[in-house]
């Protein structure tokens, strides 16, 4: 009975210790990923004071920015959620899967996002997941959004980052 309850109280503990263990949400694609497009980001993202909690606050209402090619071509847009459009009407709309803190802290996270599924047609029809790295700016701002007549303000943060959209092997 004793080894019964030794065993139960490490059970408990080894069981109280795995969220610990757990590794911080990867942003990288699964092994075998193959790139399909990169992109710059270039836009704003889009807060909107909000009441939450009891506290006034900058909630994100999406981004607006121009994807653009190396040579600095426009390719298409990225707006709310999280939605990618090419000009050629490829789409494909996004969903969270990890996050990782900018090394820059006034740069929004980076990200990796799936495909929500049935969202992607044409020329991004194989897209499954979609990262976001390299970004600078685009953080709420600190002020502005503090007492109950602020709500509804919005506010245009610019931002900058480098999208990487993959296929699955």
């Amino acid at each position: 009975m004793r080894s019964f309850g030794i065993s139960l109280i490490l059970v408990a503990l080894s069981a109280m210790a795995l969220p610990s263990q757990q590794p911080p949400s990867s942003i990288e694609p699964p092994e075998g990923a193959s790139v399909v497009l990169q992109a710059k980001g270039d836009g704003v993202q889009i807060y909107t004071c909000t009441e939450a909690a009891g506290a006034m606050k900058w909630v994100l209402k999406g981004p607006d920015a121009k994807l653009m090619d190396a040579s600095g071509q426009v390719l298409g847009t990225h707006f709310a959620g999280p939605t990618w459009k090419l000009n050629d009407g490829g789409e494909v709309k996004g969903e969270l899967v990890g996050t990782k803190p900018s090394p820059e802290t006034t740069s929004i996270p980076w990200l990796l996002l799936r495909a929500k599924a049935g969202s992607a047609s044409g020329t991004l029809a194989t897209v499954a997941f979609i990262r976001r790295t390299e970004t600078h700016g685009g953080v709420a701002p600190a002020s502005g959004c503090q007492a109950s007549q602020d709500a509804g303000k919005t506010v245009q943060v610019p931002y900058t980052a480098t999208y990487t959209f993959y296929a699955e092997k």
